[in-house]
């Protein structure tokens, strides 16, 4: 704060205390909605005056949107104990996101009437799909692809309700969320004040068999001809946040927040003049263009009030588990097989955010 930086906090980042998975089975009982609650109360309780912004469950959209992923598991149970210990219960999913949908709100509902100053918000994995091509089959199945990945849940959070659509998805899934007398007033009464999400990559969509396909950390699907890709085959869109932007705000008309966004690459460890040098010209490119569009979007009218990096120091991959997909702007001396004493040193990259950052996103060059 007496250097100008605003915190932003995150209540739950996939963790859970693993006693909870013991009791309660985790998030596929009702019982965590108080428990959750009775922890963010009083973690906001001390802490208001100090953070006026924060994050309810982070990238809760992902807890159903791709039965079986290692995500969605994390979702439900946190990143504790090992997948022979968990269920994958589609039941216990849908029901899963309900109560942390039911948990957020009341969280939000408490801070709007105790503290008015404070800002709440979600934070969603924002899956960017398109069609791939221009058969009428993958427009609808992108559009179906769009509201299982994005829209339901920040549908719930920003409006207050399940979106129409939701019947429909229930029954395909053979599974309804446990919604109890008073959930749907307490989902009302707990709308967020911003939107934050995650941002890397899009992905296209296609009833085609045939089609060329990708991978990513999160979702898989066609591969797009106009887009290059990383060393992981997550494809590079920049112009794709743009619309992300536009299509968010156009949709909720509250402010938004880019709160991740960056790339996992190799990275190379040069000696100059005695001194450890990494250069990353790509993540450098990639981040100014990034910025460019999110710039755009602001000239097109939307209330864009932050960006964040992930991450700004090399951390373990969550999705691969390797140090090698490195993503910050920080090299830290360690490597897949446990060698390297951790110290660190700023790649190009480093210095050219920080000239970013001095800019406020103007100088670019």
């Amino acid at each position: 704060m007496a250097h100008g930086i605003q915190p932003l906090v995150t209540l739950s980042h996939y963790e859970l205390p693993y006693s909870l998975i013991e009791r309660f089975n985790g998030w596929a009982s009702r019982e965590l909605i108080d428990i959750f609650f009775n922890y963010a109360k009083t973690v906001i309780d001390r802490y208001h005056d100090r953070v006026k912004y924060w994050l309810t469950f982070n990238e809760n959209n992902l807890g159903w949107s791709d039965m079986g992923t290692m995500l969605s598991t994390s979702m439900l149970k946190g990143f504790t104990g090992t997948q022979a210990e968990i269920k994958t219960d589609v039941q216990d999913r849908v029901n899963a996101l309900h109560y942390q949908f039911v948990a957020a709100a009341k969280t939000i509902a408490y801070v709007h009437e105790n503290y008015p100053d404070v800002k709440m918000g979600n934070m969603d994995c924002f899956i960017l799909t398109y069609p791939l091509t221009c058969d009428p089959a993958d427009e609808l199945a992108n559009q179906k692809s769009m509201r299982m990945s994005n829209w339901y849940a920040s549908d719930v959070q920003a409006r207050g309700k399940y979106p129409r659509y939701a019947k429909a998805l229930w029954k395909e899934w053979g599974a309804e969320p446990d919604i109890q007398p008073g959930d749907e007033e307490i989902l009302a009464a707990g709308k967020i004040d911003f939107y934050s999400f995650s941002y890397y990559m899009s992905n296209t969509v296609t009833t085609h068999a045939d089609a060329e396909t990708t991978a990513g950390n999160m979702s898989m699907g066609g591969k797009n001809p106009y887009l290059e890709a990383t060393d992981w085959g997550w494809q590079i869109d920049p112009q794709g946040l743009r619309w992300s932007l536009n299509e968010i705000y156009d949709r909720y008309e509250i402010p938004l927040m880019v709160v991740e966004n960056g790339m996992g690459a190799f990275d190379e460890v040069v000696i100059e003049d005695g001194v450890e040098r990494i250069h990353d010209p790509y993540r450098i490119e990639y981040l100014r263009k990034h910025v460019k569009c999110m710039g755009e979007a602001i000239e097109d009218g939307v209330d864009l009030i932050g960006y964040t990096w992930w991450g700004p120091i090399d951390v373990v991959s969550a999705g691969t588990g390797e140090m090698r997909k490195r993503y910050g702007f920080i090299y830290v001396d360690k490597h897949d097989d446990g060698t390297g004493d951790l110290h660190r040193a700023r790649k190009d990259s480093f210095f050219y955010y920080q000239k970013v950052i001095a800019s406020n996103g103007e100088d670019l060059d």
